[in-house]
């Protein structure tokens, strides 16, 4: 089988949950797709690095670079001047006038949750984008339970044709106990230990102001590291800070985007992860603190307690009064905290890129099977 992929989300230069997913993904898949005797064909709208995914006779690169609508009109002109036996989509939309055989995966609906945390352009082309990828794709992957039901209950999507196929976790990632290693990453981001964690884009979906809130009646001598770039209407968030108190805003610290080299140290180091987000698909960066043997505060709404297992303090996300109390105990609660390190390092096992791999090529297999 010809299998085609848009690979063109690998090559972002600030990689974020679904830059990381397709990247992760294909380098799990790719090997495991050539032992079986089946043809890839990545398609890029810039040269790759070398090293990302290297060439072989079964992996080709098709490098097809445009400067402006790339999907609907470059990438889906080289699917119908050689079409693939399956075309693959991880993190991004089906050409709009493709109809040959394909699979999608959607991560997420939150748009249809909180529409206000989107620019009205962004939010336009979600709906569309999404609902394309579930009525066009002939199998559609859902990265978790919750995702698959937004799918069918609100999209219209039949659960016949979802698959839910749990990503992995950066496999990079684990406990940094080199403290040197550790105190480097904190004097680059000007972080004093002890400190409270968060960690992805600044957006509202991400309960920001609840937590700052929450932050500010704790008490706790933690600093609050709010690490990773704004994002749209990230200006409230920042002027909830400003609006603080000096003393409590002092101890606020925004890092801006956290390389990914810089990561591990820093999950590492924290106290806690905290993580009350309103919203998620999958949840990253609950599995990435565990990863790195840090307790995680998170919330009881959408995939998060799916993803999190036992291995987390879960608080309602809508209660500031519950962030601040769950934040008090894990500062508080050493027991409690090494508890959930030494669940959240079992509950990671069950995330990893390989099967994820061997998950979605059977989903691959089997849509090709269908269709043929």
């Amino acid at each position: 089988m010809i299998i085609g992929i848009d690979a063109s989300r690998t090559i972002t230069g600030q990689r974020t949950g679904t830059e990381a997913y397709a990247t992760f993904l294909l380098q799990a898949l790719l090997p495991l797709a050539a032992a079986q005797n089946h043809q890839i064909r990545l398609y890029f709208n810039q040269p790759p690095s070398p090293d990302l995914f290297p060439k072989s006779p079964q992996i080709e690169h098709v490098i097809i670079p445009f400067p402006r609508l790339w999907t609907h009109l470059r990438l889906a002109a080289e699917l119908h001047r050689r079409p693939p036996d399956l075309f693959f989509t991880p993190a991004h939309v089906i050409p709009f006038s493709y109809f040959g055989p394909s699979v999608a995966t959607i991560h997420d609906l939150g748009y249809h949750h909180f529409p206000e945390a989107h620019p009205w352009r962004q939010l336009a082309y979600l709906r569309w984008s999404t609902r394309h990828n579930g009525r066009r794709a002939r199998r559609v992957v859902a990265d978790s339970e919750a995702t698959k039901q937004d799918l069918i209950q609100l999209d219209g999507i039949s659960a016949d044709k979802i698959d839910v196929i749990y990503p992995g976790v950066d496999p990079t990632l684990q406990p940094v106990t080199d403290e040197d290693v550790v105190t480097a990453v904190l004097r680059k981001h000007n972080i004093t230990p002890p400190y409270l964690l968060f960690l992805s884009t600044l957006q509202p979906r991400k309960n920001l102001e609840r937590l700052i809130q929450a932050y500010a009646a704790s008490n706790l001598p933690h600093q609050l590291v709010l690490a990773g770039k704004p994002g749209w209407l990230s200006d409230p968030i920042l002027a909830e800070i400003a609006n603080l108190q000096s003393p409590i805003s002092q101890k606020i610290v925004l890092t801006g985007f956290v390389d990914e080299t810089d990561k591990a140290a820093l999950l590492s180091g924290a106290t806690a992860v905290l993580y009350p987000s309103l919203y998620e698909g999958f949840g990253f960066p609950v599995l990435e603190a565990q990863a790195c043997g840090t307790a995680v505060l998170t919330a009881t709404t959408s995939s998060l307690p799916e993803v999190a297992g036992d291995a987390a303090l879960l608080v309602d996300p809508l209660e500031t009064a519950a962030i601040t109390q769950g934040m008090q105990t894990l500062v508080h609660d050493e027991t409690l905290r090494q508890t959930l390190v030494q669940k959240g390092l079992e509950n990671v096992k069950r995330f990893n890129w390989e099967e994820t791999a061997v998950q979605l090529l059977q989903t691959l297999e089997k849509d090709h099977l269908e269709s043929s």
